[in-house]
């Protein structure tokens, strides 16, 4: 039956797309790709965004600190550095900063795992069945009726979600069991921390650059998912730069396309190590005798780049962390 969708139900769905992020429901398009696409730009030494380096020191507090004056901001710094300094001989090493970086990386993961874990109940034998999740995620609209709702219209953003929710949710079930154990769950909700999911990964990108479906990435498509609304004609360096990178990387047999192969070459290269590369990164740049090390004058001389305020004072809005 297909499926007639109203103006007031419209209403209520766009309403319920909206409150989902806010009740942290997870979007399955953005997230992944954009932070894919964000370690590939961050560390080609392009135009510097603070925020990748803040996300990666400090997780899911980065937002938090944002809020803090900078002597609040140093402070908590000063006491995540005694975290860091493992053995406490004073330096933060390259190892040390790796570690902490996997650490917050993880916290955040698990922390969002057990969130969304929690809001589900009538688990089977501890697991979680996909029409429990769709119907506590989407509510009212089923797999049949996502397919045709999809059917009639690709762009339809509700009905796309489910679908890939069940088709990511089909790749995470390891075990074929059609339910998911929390372990599971954690590919199905990150799947670009487990290995077994990067197909998933890829297909997704594919899905949402190629606009006109023909199972390839034009040059107009790349530009158009990495800078959504900058018009073609005005080029500023950071566009050219991509393109660039386009035409000499990733079109790797110089067709013009990006297929599905390249695709994987670009967003899960081989051998690629985030924490390693962000690491060397803050040392990098944050090193000032050139030792290879840091102390945690040097740490708080920088303190932008790890934790930097764009607030000044937001008073009573600051919040205590008892860890700290």
């Amino acid at each position: 039956m297909k499926v007639i969708i109203s103006k007031c139900m419209m209403f209520v769905l766009m309403f319920f797309i909206c409150s989902m992020s806010a009740n942290g429901v997870p979007n399955t398009k953005e997230p992944v790709l954009e932070k894919l696409q964000a370690q590939q730009q961050h560390f080609r030494g392009e135009e510097h965004n603070p925020d990748y380096d803040h996300e990666a020191f400090l997780g899911q507090e980065a937002e938090e600190f944002d809020n803090l004056t900078q002597e609040e901001s140093q402070r908590r710094l000063s006491v995540i550095v005694d975290k860091i300094d493992k053995n406490n001989d004073g330096y933060v090493t390259q190892e040390e900063l790796k570690d902490w970086i996997k650490f917050t990386q993880t916290r955040y993961i698990m922390n969002d795992v057990h969130s969304q874990w929690d809001n589900h109940k009538n688990l089977e034998n501890d697991k979680l069945s996909w029409a429990i999740y769709r119907k506590d995620t989407y509510g009212f609209m089923s797999d049949d009726e996502a397919k045709e709702a999809h059917k009639s219209d690709d762009s339809y953003t509700y009905a796309k979600m489910i679908l890939r929710d069940k088709r990511r949710w089909a790749a995470a079930d390891v075990d074929g069991d059609g339910l998911l154990s929390k372990e599971e769950f954690i590919s199905f909700l990150h799947p670009e921390e487990s290995v077994h999911m990067k197909d998933i990964v890829v297909y997704e990108t594919m899905d949402d650059m190629d606009k006109d479906k023909d199972d390839k990435i034009s040059m107009d498509e790349y530009i158009a998912d990495l800078f959504p609304g900058v018009e073609p004609n005005e080029e500023p360096n950071y566009i050219k730069s991509e393109i660039e990178q386009f035409k000499t990387y990733r079109d790797k047999d110089g067709d013009g396309f990006l297929d599905i192969g390249e695709i994987k070459d670009w967003i899960l290269p081989d051998n690629f190590d985030h924490a390693e590369a962000e690491s060397r990164h803050l040392i990098y740049e944050s090193d000032s005798d050139a030792d290879g090390k840091l102390t945690k004058d040097e740490i708080l001389a920088k303190y932008d780049l790890f934790v930097g305020s764009q607030a000044t004072d937001f008073g009573e809005a600051i919040m205590k962390h008892d860890e700290l």
